[in-house]
């Protein structure tokens, strides 16, 4: 047997073992790939859902996540069995940002027959892609959009995000939560917000030909907005 790398002996110091000098040890496979709720039902290849849930998530879950909208990060316990970041007891950035990402999402994914999780769709592309959709009053959205993006807070920004969800539900437009939850956490941190939304903000006010304007990609290589 092997002997973990945190606990192998000195080679100074331990006893030669009896393995053949050539013989190789497999290498350390790492931690265990961590599979977040919006992948759960999703083919990620197909970009469809899988042939077990060919509708995506059931309605009572996605009732579970929307539960934690306005709520702090584990004080919701319909939402536990879904969360995904470790935690000794104690509320971590990065398990407030999954409750966060998790309760958005399960508002995106209502009564929606496609899947709203885009992969390198950031939130200012889809929020672009929003606009253009001239579904909604441009300054109206430009106004919410600047609200969202000043928070100081995750639950201030989690907050304003609720507003503008239902919005990209409307016009079937996802995003990728993987990168939400990401910058959910780095929202924590000055000078991680500002990285943020300088990105959001490039992505969404992006300046492009007239006939490209529905594809949806920001200069920052957010990626389209719609399947």
């Amino acid at each position: 047997m092997s002997i973990p790398p945190q606990a192998a002996p000195n080679s100074a110091t331990a006893p030669h073992s009896a393995t053949a000098p050539n013989s190789v040890t497999a290498p350390d496979p790492g931690p265990a790939r961590v599979t977040r709720y919006w992948h759960r039902y999703l083919d990620a290849k197909k970009g469809s859902w899988y042939g077990f849930a060919p509708t995506g998530p059931p309605g009572e879950e996605l009732a579970d996540l929307r539960a934690g909208l306005g709520q702090d990060a584990g004080t919701v316990p319909a939402m536990w069995p879904y969360y995904t970041s470790p935690t000794d007891g104690e509320v971590t950035h990065a398990l407030e940002a999954e409750h966060g990402a998790l309760a958005l999402y399960g508002l995106h994914q209502q009564s929606q027959q496609r899947p709203m999780h885009k992969p390198q769709v950031g939130l200012g592309s889809a929020l672009r892609s929003l606009r253009v959709a001239d579904r909604f009053s441009p300054e109206a959205l430009d106004r919410r959009v600047a609200a969202a993006v000043n928070a100081t807070s995750v639950r201030a920004l989690l907050y304003r995000l609720r507003g503008l969800v239902p919005q990209l539900r409307a016009e079937g437009i996802g995003l990728d939560y993987d990168r939400l939850m990401r910058d959910l956490e780095r929202w924590t941190h000055p000078e991680q917000r500002q990285r943020v939304r300088r990105t959001w903000g490039l992505a969404y006010h992006v300046w492009k030909p007239a006939n490209q304007d529905t594809e949806g990609t920001g200069t920052d290589g957010e990626g389209p907005a719609r399947s």
